[in-house]
């Protein structure tokens, strides 16, 4: 049953090539771009998955069990992973499927992140992340703190994501997108040609994000989609040979490379492209950031910002507002602060006068 980790990873792995989804990019862009084009269509991922997850516990097929909250350490690690993903160039699952296109830093960045992910789970800072986490607070999830069932924090939520969504599609109507000549007729256009658009991306995730709780509890692991521990798990298994650690969730991340491989050489996007020295430090920068803070905040913009804020607790909400200020911060200080700065010193233009 592990084997449909690694179809369902495929799968996560070619959406988000052939749609460009990235949760780097919806947080960077609300920012740096003030557009919510994806941002929009990830709160939609969230409404899918939650109304799914909702229907399925009712129905008795899964069983979620909401993270308990951990105040100092998910605020800390998400600001700290919100920084890492911004020098990495994308945040976990970016990172997979930007290494399956071919990019050896972000190559550079999934090793760094992996490997600092086990170090802070299974190795010297094992004692410090357990420590951190320790100090939990009070409910884990809202509808605890309310008194209330799960669908009211579930219809409320996805009632304000409805109106964000139309809002949203009104304003893009307004744009048109230049299309390339198609290489392919038939099934095949869409499935490499053409460029998905972000509400194809946004609710395919949610899907898939949903789908994982089965396929996920039928191979003995309760659980949605995650990336960080499955990532330390690999660098765990490389280094002791314990095969325990080969589960579901290892299959999954092993699964979103090859798709995105998959969908980048059928789109001819496929290329190995080497960064400069610079980028390959701050690629290795940010893949440490990445695993330290995803390992204190108890999850990244996956396990966190996408699965544990469909179960509405306090553990994904609050690390996804930390993700988000982290991201925030950091593209003020790399992206921002160069932009201006490099503006500042361009030499005006000398206007001579016509002869």
């Amino acid at each position: 049953m592990i084997l449909t980790g690694l179809v369902l990873g495929a799968a996560l792995g070619y959406v988000l090539q052939r749609s460009r989804f990235c949760v780097t990019g919806a947080f960077r862009d609300l920012y740096m771009a003030r557009s919510a084009r994806y941002f929009i269509p990830f709160l939609l991922a969230i409404a899918i998955q939650a109304i799914g997850v909702g229907v399925l516990t009712g129905l008795g097929v899964i069983a979620p069990e909401p993270a308990s909250f951990a105040p100092l350490a998910v605020i800390g690690g998400g600001l700290l992973f919100g920084v890492g993903i911004i020098m990495a160039g994308g945040c976990a699952t970016g990172t997979y499927y930007r290494a399956g296109e071919g990019l050896l830093g972000s190559w550079v960045a999934l090793i760094f992140y992996a490997l600092f992910a086990a170090i802070m789970k299974y190795g010297p800072l094992a004692g410090f992340n357990e420590a951190a986490r320790a100090r939990t607070v009070g409910d884990a999830t809202l509808q605890e703190t309310l008194g209330v069932s799960v669908w009211v924090p579930i219809v409320v939520f996805a009632a304000i994501v409805a109106v964000l969504v139309v809002r949203q599609v009104r304003r893009n109507a307004r744009h048109r997108t230049a299309t390339l000549p198609a290489r392919r007729s038939g099934l095949g256009h869409y499935l490499a040609d053409v460029a998905w658009s972000p509400w194809v991306g946004g609710v395919l995730l949610g899907l898939i994000a949903l789908a994982a709780w089965p396929l996920s509890t039928a191979a003995g692991r309760n659980g949605g989609l995650g990336i960080t521990t499955p990532s330390a798990n690999i660098v765990t298994f490389l280094t002791t040979g314990d095969v325990t650690l080969v589960d579901w969730s290892m299959m999954l991340v092993l699964g979103i490379l090859l798709g995105s491989f998959v969908a980048a050489k059928l789109s001819g996007e496929f290329r190995w492209r080497v960064p400069d020295a610079s980028t390959m430090l701050r690629s290795a920068g940010g893949g440490v950031a990445m695993g330290i803070g995803a390992s204190l905040a108890g999850g990244c913009t996956i396990g966190n910002s996408l699965v544990e804020t469909s179960l509405f607790s306090y553990q994904g909400w609050v690390s996804l507002i930390a993700i988000m200020l982290g991201t925030w911060g950091a593209a003020w200080v790399f992206l921002v602060r160069p932009q201006k700065a490099a503006a500042a010193n361009r030499p005006a233009p000398v206007l001579t006068p016509a002869a």
